[in-house]
């Protein structure tokens, strides 16, 4: 939801999320937007957002914003005070157009490493339990990627139209995808 409500030059009073659902929280009109957002992913104790600045600052604000309502939300929760998150945000400018396409797959296989937190640097187990994860975790955008329809309203986050057309279909995503789920399941490490 603060994905959502914080992309906007508009201010979010905690008073407006109380009284409202998720569906009208996450079709509330915004102002102007700060971000594409073409990606995300929400890990336990992390995040990773693929952004496209719409305006001068916008990445900055638009950090700013969701990490002080974020902040917020989870002091009141759990009747604490203080920072929540160490430091500031790390940003990387994506110059090349294949990492750019890389990072769409880099961010969707993120949850994985729930299931097998080596998976990245040893052979990956179990490729049919890897899938059935992906398929059910519905803290990031693979969903919308990987069916035909975006999902209702989370799907509102997400500006697709604004990065490239790596995958046509939801098909070419999911292959793509599974391409680096089969080749996560070949690597055999070598001890020095």
């Amino acid at each position: 939801t603060l994905l959502y409500l914080c992309n906007s030059d508009k201010a979010i009073h905690r008073s407006d999320l109380i009284k409202k659902s998720f569906l009208e929280l996450m079709t509330t009109k915004r102002g102007n937007q700060l971000v594409e957002i073409g990606a995300y992913c929400l890990m336990p104790n992390h995040f990773h957002l693929l952004l496209r600045e719409c305006g001068e600052g916008g990445i900055s604000l638009f950090m700013q914003k969701l990490s002080t309502a974020y902040t917020m939300y989870f002091n009141k929760k759990y009747e604490r005070t203080g920072a929540l998150f160490q430091g500031r945000f790390k940003a990387e400018h994506l110059y090349n157009d294949n990492y750019l396409k890389y990072i769409f797959s880099y961010i969707h296989l993120n949850p994985i490493s729930l299931l097998d937190k080596n998976w990245k640097e040893h052979k990956l187990k179990d490729k049919s339990k890897a899938n059935k994860y992906l398929d059910s975790y519905s803290f990031s955008s693979y969903l919308d990627y990987a069916n035909e329809n975006s999902r209702i309203p989370e799907g509102n986050i997400l500006n697709k139209s604004e990065f490239p057309k790596y995958f046509l279909t939801s098909e070419d995503f999911r292959s793509n995808i599974q391409e680096w789920i089969d080749y996560a399941a070949t690597i055999v490490k070598v001890e020095p």
